[in-house]
């Protein structure tokens, strides 16, 4: 049995029945490769059977304490039951990426049940009309309380049902899980009412040993070291508000190494800053398309792993966070680069001043009741739609593998993140990358984004937008040839292309309407 810490429990505390606090994946499988060139669910349920101790938040579930005056435990579920968790459906024909889209955002959108261990995983079969993808082929849709992981454990979790091979040998390592019955009601209630007569003296040190972070936080700030006059104008957009029960999720995927050049837009730029840019340009293609794009730049929120290398494969989050204007009032892309580039440098310097692990160590001290109390406050009286937002969105980044991963031997060939939304926040973007591919998805409202299809081609148009002046940036600084051939690109793109001057790139059609961009 182990507690949770505070931030843990704040998404527990956070989770509502039209917005349930999970995060998320969508992974496409070719099961070619696999022995005998097919794969049965019955495999898929031994293969992952095999490998369950691996990954400590498979078995796990929550036990919370009474009146919720302390943060609730995890305990090793007695009455793991896999198949429970792990699901199985098949798409009508003709099997394409609108309908894997409608079925993962229905599945996304429903909460997980917190009396058992938190997570899902959704077989989907029949994907014989999804463009780029092996006929055949089949996905997973996973779901996972964001209590019990972040990005990064998440990526453990993942490597835990994979592996390098498309052996589906059961690994060496011997299982030795033991179950737990559920702890007494009673010794949690006393347990957790001793604790909050304790818990003022562990915040006072906690605020001790945060005091140096402040200190140069503030020395920076009078040195004008930080300038956070941009997040203090995020404007409020149709991506703040109350969180509908409805999602839309989609995605593109990008070459690998066209990311690399457009980092050349912003000398010393890191691939984040690349996608911060093309997020805020999506955005404003989408908001200008509603003739609501304000004049300020959109903000967004992206988390920072503080995870140590000996808390791999462990529950819960070792997160921060930074703040960084997109520049979505920008319209030149190479401008927007420069400019995110610059507000990307200035919230790493502020992190870490304040230091950031620290910062997440002070957010794990929060008393479970004012968090439950807080939470279901902002809620009822829908709070979100009347208070300036500090945020329009979540940009977060999850590495993944360069080389290509198996799961019951087939192979992965693509993978689309979802994440949670809350009251105040209808939009987030995440992003993956996977060989040499990068991966950008988005998790939305219904109700904030009823054209996801469109969104996607925004999306496109912005990832275009950088790399045609990226392109033209090489072209004017390589020697000049006879042969255009060997210093002009072909560029083909399966998104109409509004010029001959397009990057080519594998886009992935979300479920909506197409509209004409502006």
């Amino acid at each position: 049995m182990k507690q949770m810490q505070g931030l843990d429990a704040s998404f527990v505390a956070m989770e509502q029945a039209d917005a349930p606090v999970h995060i998320g994946s969508i992974v496409i499988y070719d099961p070619s490769t696999a022995p005998g060139g097919f794969v049965r669910f019955k495999d898929i349920l031994s293969f992952m059977e095999s490998r369950l101790h691996l990954a400590s938040t498979m078995r796990q579930k929550m036990v919370k304490v009474p009146f919720g005056i302390d943060y609730p435990y995890w305990v090793q579920d007695i009455n793991f039951d896999l198949e429970y968790h792990v699901r199985h459906l098949a798409l009508p024909k003709p099997g394409d990426w609108r309908q894997l889209c409608i079925q993962a955002a229905r599945i996304f959108a429903r909460p997980l049940d917190l009396d058992r261990p938190p997570w899902e995983i959704t077989v989907i079969e029949g994907l014989d009309n999804v463009e780029g993808v092996p006929k055949g082929s089949y996905a997973m849709v996973s779901k996972v309380h964001h209590s019990a992981i972040d990005g990064v454990s998440g990526v453990d979790m993942m490597n835990a049902l994979h592996t390098l091979t498309p052996s589906v040998e059961p690994p060496a390592t011997v299982d030795e899980w033991r179950p737990e019955s559920d702890p007494s009601q009673i010794g949690m209630f006393m347990r957790g009412y001793t604790r909050s007569l304790v818990n003022p003296w562990r915040q006072a040190n906690a605020m001790r040993k945060s005091l140096p972070g402040l200190a140069r936080a503030t020395k920076g700030l009078i040195k004008k070291d930080f300038d956070f006059k941009a997040i203090l104008e995020t404007p409020k957009t149709r991506f703040n508000g109350t969180v509908s029960p409805h999602r839309m999720v989609g995605a593109c995927t990008f070459p690998m190494e066209d990311i690399k050049l457009i980092r050349n837009l912003s000398p010393g730029s890191k691939l984040n800053d690349v996608m911060l840019s093309i997020v805020g340009g999506t955005m404003r293609n989408y908001l200008k398309s509603k003739n609501e794009l304000p004049d300020t730049s959109c903000t967004a929120m992206a988390p920072i792993s503080v995870r140590a290398e000996s808390e791999k494969n462990k529950l819960g989050n070792q997160v921060s966070a930074m703040f960084v204007p997109l520049g979505s009032h920008i319209a030149n892309a190479a401008e927007r680069m420069v400019y995110v580039h610059q507000e990307t440098g200035k919230a790493k310097s502020f992190t870490n001043a304040l230091g950031a692990r620290q910062t997440s160590e002070m957010a794990k001290l929060a008393p479970q009741p004012v968090m439950n109390i807080g939470a279901s406050l902002f809620t009822k009286f829908k709070l979100a739609d009347h208070i300036k937002p500090a945020i329009n969105t979540v940009v977060t980044n999850v590495p993944g593998p360069p080389m290509p991963i198996y799961s019951a031997g087939a192979k992965m060939v693509g993978v689309y993140g979802m994440l949670c939304l809350v009251d105040g926040m209808r939009l987030g973007h995440i992003v993956q990358s996977y060989c040499d591919d990068v991966t950008l998805s988005f998790t939305a409202d219904r109700s904030a984004v009823p054209d996801p299809d469109f969104y996607t081609q925004c999306m496109q148009k912005s990832f275009e937008d950088h790399l045609k002046l990226a392109l033209a940036a090489q072209a004017s600084q390589e020697p000049k040839s006879e042969d255009k051939s060997k210093t002009t690109r072909t560029v083909k793109t399966k998104v109409k292309p509004k010029s001959k001057t397009t990057a080519e790139s594998k886009t992935v059609k979300s479920n909506g309407v197409r509209k004409p961009l502006n």
